[in-house]
């Protein structure tokens, strides 16, 4: 850009915004940790492995994620709670209940009425 002209008492303003997001150190995995739920995660809550920006599902080992964490095993995936509040009944086992498809499906969490957080189950 090229300014031309004669210009007396001109000012130029300029001005910049920063935006700086928090950042975390992330630590090489640790093996033989042990997975938190629900723990905190870039503004969520997560009460199951996650798959963000990574070829495998892995949780943190802290209840708000400062960096530890570990793939995941099959014995660290979130396991059903029994008994859960769903609508107005109490479930102790999986149910079809409420499901478009189907599919048997349990709560993470005592009170799904709540909470709002499921998985199918196996």
């Amino acid at each position: 850009m090229f300014l031309t002209g004669k210009h007396k008492n001109w000012e130029i303003n300029v001005s910049f915004k920063f935006s700086f997001s928090d950042t975390i150190t992330h630590f090489p995995e640790v093996k033989d940790g042990k997975c938190v739920f629900p723990f905190q995660y870039r503004g969520g809550i997560f009460y199951d492995c996650i798959k963000f920006k990574a070829k495998h599902k892995w949780c943190s080992l802290t209840k708000t994620y400062q960096g530890q964490w570990k793939y995941c095993s099959e014995e660290d995936f979130a396991k059903c709670v029994f008994p859960f509040w769903y609508r107005r009944l109490i479930y102790r086992e999986c149910t079809e209940d409420g499901d478009a498809f189907g599919r048997k499906w349990c709560s993470l969490t005592q009170n799904y009425n709540k909470d709002k957080v499921w998985k199918y189950c196996d």
